[in-house]
């Protein structure tokens, strides 16, 4: 038996493909879009798996989904064959956190702005239910990061505060009256204090996300990297670094500056004290993400940034 438990009368059979729906329930758009893939899957013979909170939400705005199974215990998207998104890059984010353990590809439908790590928009709907379906799909592995934070610093025998990003680490001051003095570490070697807003270590797919309007610069997602990029700093050495994916960084707070935040992704936070220690290393359980399309990374940032191309008559035919 999975953790989960099934409603609206449709028998539990362990043969039955399964999927895990996320839902954006505070877009309207999301929520008919649901209905849509629910009926859909269900028709073709897919159980179709949801958490009991935006199941409720979304019978409270009028939409019933019957059946459904309901998500049960820690892992919602264990045993499932995909984890299908709908709404923007935060609420990818937000179910990169239930698909990562169980090793489920995410299947993101873009219903925001940017959308970068969606894989569809909400006008290719139909045919990317169909491609779930027919399982025309195909699924590519994108690095974590494994983020540990020392409180007390390395010498502190209270265990290490441990959490995970796909996109990037951010270490942040938390007020904004004071910068935050920190020394940047690489591979054991202080390399350079900074007095700054902050820094984001990002992944590739991070690269363009927070790291991106930071400055940094986008790294394709094939190349295996780890980069660092400081926040409006204060130092002779304040560019962006890119390193080795087995590179161990560490970023540690200087006793005597304010207090900081780390964040994950956005979502996990853990408060810094003056003094603190993060070591960020390259995670050994990576984020898995279906793929509909073929497209060149190139056309993607394009097509997502909006860049201009016109003028552009490329290579030309060598035997006319």
């Amino acid at each position: 038996m999975t953790s989960a438990g099934l409603v609206g009368g449709m028998p539990d059979a362990r043969e039955r493909r399964r999927v895990l729906l996320v839902t954006h329930t505070g877009r309207p758009a999301a929520m008919r879009s649901a209905q849509l893939v629910h009926q859909s899957l269900t028709n073709a013979g897919l159980t179709v798996r949801m958490l009991g909170q935006e199941v409720d939400e979304l019978k409270s705005a009028g939409y019933e989904l019957d059946p459904v199974e309901i998500a049960r215990g820690v892992d919602p998207a264990e045993g499932v064959e995909l984890v299908m998104v709908l709404g923007g890059d935060g609420t990818l984010l937000r179910a990169a956190e239930m698909s990562r353990p169980a090793g489920a590809p995410l299947l993101g439908v873009n219903l925001g702005h940017v959308g970068f790590l969606a894989e569809a928009e909400r006008e290719d709907l139909t045919a990317t239910v169909r491609s779930v379906v027919e399982r025309d799909y195909g699924v590519e592995e994108r690095m974590t990061l494994d983020v540990a934070v020392f409180n007390g610093g390395r010498g502190d025998s209270a265990p290490p505060v441990r959490t995970w990003a796909l996109n990037e680490a951010t270490l942040e001051k938390a007020t904004a009256r004071r910068m935050l003095e920190m020394v940047l570490e690489i591979d054991g070697r202080p390399l350079s204090r900074w007095g700054c807003d902050g820094v984001v270590c990002a992944t590739p797919t991070g690269s363009t996300a927070h790291a991106f309007s930071a400055g940094g610069p986008i790294v394709w997602p094939d190349v295996e990297a780890l980069l660092v990029v400081p926040i409006s700093a204060h130092a002779l050495f304040d560019r962006p670094i890119v390193v080795s994916p087995e590179t161990h960084l560490a970023l540690e707070v200087l006793p005597n500056t304010t207090a900081g935040v780390l964040w994950c992704d956005g979502r996990r936070m853990v408060e810094l004290p003056a003094g603190a220690r993060i070591e960020i290393s390259r995670a050994d359980v990576p984020v898995r993400l279906a793929r509909l399309q073929r497209a060149p990374f190139t056309d993607r940032l394009v097509a997502k940034f909006g860049l201009p191309v016109g003028g552009w008559r490329g290579r030309a035919e060598r035997n006319r």
